[in-house]
């Protein structure tokens, strides 16, 4: 199996996520501490998350980046930018309704030279299970379309 890492680095308030390979579930506690460290920052002012050496993103991860942006509202009434180069990826942000939660572009921003890795975090099966489902849940509140795909997943991981 491949494996992904996810970038991280804050320059004047703006926050730069870099998602490299394929991003899985294993990255998520990581990612989810990070956007609680990105929105507990006193000088936010706003956020890319750069696909463009993505391979792949699964539905964990998508929910995390819709949690981020429904904050990302609440608190500075901003959205996040998502930028794709990728037509996969960019079709799968579309089909997720991530073209109404979020600026999507498709030309690669500068990034700072001082991104470095999210760390790994090491969480119990149950806090795991905690963050898949909340992420689904965020997920399936963007639109019907995601509503259904998900339903059956949401339902067995709350019966688990």
């Amino acid at each position: 199996m491949s494996t992904g890492k996810i970038q991280f680095a804050e320059m004047d308030g703006t926050f730069v996520l870099k998602f490299v390979g394929e991003i899985r579930l294993t990255l998520c506690s990581a990612l989810d501490a990070t956007i609680e460290k990105i929105f507990s920052s006193l000088n936010f002012s706003s956020i890319v998350i750069d696909l463009t050496e993505s391979r792949s993103i699964d539905s964990t991860t998508l929910g995390l980046l819709a949690k981020l942006s429904i904050l990302s509202r609440q608190k500075v009434g901003m959205l996040p930018t998502l930028v794709t180069t990728h037509p996969d990826i960019t079709r799968l942000l579309h089909s997720m309704g991530f073209d109404q939660v979020f600026n999507i572009v498709d030309r690669p921003l500068p990034c700072p030279d001082c991104l470095s890795d999210l760390p790994s975090q090491d969480q119990s099966e149950e806090v795991v299970k905690a963050k898949v489902l909340e992420a689904h849940r965020i997920l399936m509140s963007l639109n019907e379309s995601n509503r259904e795909a998900f339903r059956d997943l949401v339902t067995a991981l709350e019966r688990s």
